[in-house]
């Protein structure tokens, strides 16, 4: 037997190992898939409330503008009609409705005008009102200086209250010859329901007194 040859291949070096195939590469696309998720998820958290601000500051969809105060200049001769529309979203006991369903104002006068809401329910309610323009391409114009939508409005059981909107039509509608026919706006609103006031304990709103003898 060939003596040489057995001490080679008694002492050679075992191969190492061989490493699973495929690991490193599977790593690192589970790694972009997870990073591509994080990121579909971020999107959307951040869609809805950058959709309202650039709804409200194009008017986009029909969605009406925000004034701090009155036009600067004097009310056109150029005359528009605005029909008020009201609604109430399924489960909330309002009944909701304008004073008015339709008026003719001036472009760039300041009009106030009001809806009656009434809580037909035997508890405190609270809902906000979702609101548009139509047609659409008015929403730009159409100013609201004041108007119940802003916030979220708590009604007492049975309680019946006037809630103002006070808005003008903004002058630069004639510069925009899209609405050069433009002849009525149509100003919706829906009130959702927002939540159940909690119920005020009875022992928070009166004062301490005595129990019994002491």
């Amino acid at each position: 037997m060939d003596t040489t040859d057995q001490g080679q291949s008694t002492n050679a070096p075992a191969a190492p190992p061989s490493a699973p195939r495929g690991i490193g590469r599977d790593a690192l696309v589970g790694g972009i898939c997870g990073a591509v998720v994080v990121l579909m998820v971020g999107a959307s958290y951040a869609a809805v409330p950058f959709y309202n601000w650039f709804c409200r500051a194009t008017g986009f969809n029909g969605t009406t503008q925000v004034a701090t105060s009155a036009p600067s200049s004097a009310p056109l001769a150029r005359r528009i009609s605005v029909r008020f529309d009201a609604n109430v979203a399924g489960g909330l006991p309002w009944k909701f409705e304008p004073e008015k369903t339709e008026i003719e104002v001036a472009i760039g006068e300041v009009v106030t005008v009001y809806y009656t809401v009434t809580n037909q329910a035997a508890r405190t309610t609270m809902a906000q009102a979702a609101y548009n323009v139509t047609p659409l391409t008015s929403g730009a114009y159409f100013q609201k200086i004041n108007c119940f939508c802003f916030t979220e409005q708590t009604m007492a059981p049975g309680e019946t209250r006037e809630m103002p909107v006070v808005f003008y039509v903004d002058p630069a509608i004639t510069a925009d010859h899209e609405n050069d026919s433009l002849k009525t706006i149509t100003l919706s609103y829906t009130f959702y329901p927002v939540r159940d006031a909690a119920p005020k304990p009875v022992a928070a709103g009166e004062p301490d007194k005595p129990r019994g003898n002491l």
